[in-house]
């Protein structure tokens, strides 16, 4: 396991990271690996989604959460093991919510990184499928650990529980 070491990625806000500091990584247009597990929405994000989006159309409830629909797609290779990914995947494989509304629920910023908080602090790790199936990793000279404010946003802060492996 990687040294842990605190950083503090907003001011005032530090995550304790646990991945290797020299990680790297850039988002490839190909993978489309992040969409495949149903994106769950913080209060924050429903009400952004809600502005781009009718909610009884694109979201659905699980344990009492709310969650991005997922909907068959033809991405081989691409999609969940049940040919399932998140409903705003283009055919081009980009979000139509970032790519047309220039942004994105918060779950997604995170990706591939995974968070939880542990003992009142905000823990930053890779997610243990991203080494697998993220083409994202090492592919470039982006370092995970100099990007971490455009991945973990101030409301991760503010959650009671931020876990990120909530998954629908």
């Amino acid at each position: 396991m990687t040294a842990q070491r605190c950083v503090e990625v907003h001011p005032g806000r530090e995550a304790v990271v646990e991945f290797d500091p020299e990680t790297t990584f850039e988002c490839v247009d190909s993978c489309t690996w992040c969409c495949h597990h149903g994106v769950m929405l913080y209060e924050e994000d429903t009400y952004a989604l809600a502005e781009e989006a009718n909610l009884a159309e694109v979201t659905t409830t699980a344990r009492g959460e709310r969650f991005v629909t997922r909907e068959p797609k033809a991405r081989e290779g691409h999609v969940a093991a049940d040919g399932q990914a998140c409903g705003f995947l283009r055919d081009d494989g980009l979000c139509a919510l970032h790519a047309e509304a220039d942004w994105k629920p918060t779950r997604c910023s995170v990706y591939p990184l995974s968070v939880r908080r542990e003992d009142g602090e905000i823990h930053v790790g890779l997610r243990e499928s991203a080494p697998e199936h993220c083409e994202g990793l090492d592919v470039s000279e982006r370092r995970l650990i100099d990007m971490l404010p455009a991945f973990l946003p101030p409301l991760l802060w503010e959650l009671p529980n931020p876990d990120s492996y909530r998954e629908l």
